[in-house]
Parts: structure tokens; C-alpha cells; sequence
């Protein structure tokens, strides 16, 4: 005996799917690479700047100091995609965060959680 779902039923249950689909992508703090992997070298993160590698950036707001961070907006999960003039620019709405991370213009309200990383030998490394 086939049983009939109301078509409300359906839509709200693809609704749901959608949303927690959502949810997932724009999560940001954590990268999905392994820890120990190899992200860049410390010759190519200018001091004052940093450079964008996929899901994680890598910063050097002074010399010798290294901070990872999320490369996802916290405000809509956009890519961020320029670092320039000591500020990471988020594309989509214009959000803007210093190379520690914290929130210099909105719409984003929080701040890019770190990513860990080290420095090993002349590489900057993921993990602890």
C-alpha cells in the first residue's frame, strides 16, 4: 500500500536539507587539510601582508610573526580574495578584517577564528 506524503511535507523536508547544507559550507575556523601540511614557505608571506592559500591564509603582520586564519568571510562564508594595505577584503559585501582577523568594517560581526599553524625550518606548517 503506497502511502502519499503531502507535497508541504516534501518542500519542507528539501528546505531543511538545503539549509543545513548551507549551514555546513559557510562554518569557518577550521580547515579541512591535514595537520602537518605544508601551506607555504615564510619567504613568500610579506611582512605587513600575507597570501591566500585555498581555504586557509596564511598573514605576517610583523616580521617574524605568522597568524593563520580561515580564508571564509564570517559574515556570508565568501572567499575572501585580496590582502592589501594590512587588511583582508572580503569580495561579496565588503567586509574587511586586519591580518590578525578581527572585524575592521561590516557587514561581518565576527571575527576570522585562527587556524593553527608553526613554523618549521623556512615552512609554515598546519596543526600545532
Amino acid at each position: 500500500m503506497a502511502v502519499e506524503i503531502p507535497r508541504k511535507t516534501v518542500l519542507a523536508g528539501a528546505g531543511l536539507g538545503l539549509a543545513a547544507a548551507a549551514v555546513a559550507a559557510c562554518s569557518g575556523g577550521t580547515s579541512k587539510r591535514p595537520a602537518g601540511e605544508e601551506l607555504t614557505s615564510t619567504a613568500d608571506v610579506p611582512v605587513g601582508s600575507g597570501v591566500i592559500l585555498g581555504d586557509v591564509l596564511v598573514t605576517q603582520p610583523v616580521a617574524g610573526e605568522y597568524k593563520g586564519l580561515p580564508a571564509v568571510c564570517t559574515h556570508n562564508g565568501c572567499l575572501v580574495n585580496e590582502i592589501a594595505d594590512e587588511t583582508i577584503y572580503c569580495p561579496c559585501h565588503g567586509s574587511m578584517f586586519s591580518l590578525d582577523g578581527e572585524v575592521v568594517a561590516g557587514p561581518a560581526e565576527r571575527p576570522l577564528e585562527p587556524v593553527a599553524i608553526h613554523v618549521q625550518g623556512e615552512s609554515i606548517v598546519l596543526g600545532t
